[in-house]
């Protein structure tokens, strides 16, 4: 039999509870064999675990990394499931850019506030 891992150990590698590797076994992301009652991860799984927490880091959904794990399923040339990626990457890129320039709006309208309040502070302590 291959290598197999067990739940504390991808825990570890991954710097994850073991809670949140049995939700992602829940919701079907990740396929453990059981030996009673402990589970038993093959490297599928591992790789399947290094692509949700990729995933993760890059702020898709639970569903969006389905998708993406699910299409390689599909097409083993992964052609198919890097076209994917590629638009989401790009999807999510954009969503940053404009979140980014909301921010900097927003660090600059707090500048602002906190500019005036302060000059009224000190106004008022002149008095």
């Amino acid at each position: 039999m291959s290598e197999t891992y067990g739940i504390a150990a991808l825990a570890r590698e991954f710097d994850v509870s073991t809670r949140t590797i049995r939700f992602y076994g829940d919701k079907g992301l990740l396929s453990p064999m059981r030996q009673g009652q402990r589970r038993i991860y093959a490297p599928r799984d591992r790789v399947r675990l290094r692509l949700i927490m990729r995933g993760k880091r890059l702020g898709f959904s639970l569903d969006e990394i389905r998708q993406l794990i699910d299409l390689y399923d599909v097409d083993p040339t992964e052609e198919t499931q890097l076209r994917h990626f590629l638009e989401k990457i790009r999807e999510r890129k954009a969503a940053l850019v404009l979140q980014q320039a909301d921010i900097v709006e927003t660090l600059e309208e707090i500048q602002r506030i906190e500019s005036q309040c302060s000059a009224l502070l000190s106004k008022k302590q002149k008095k």
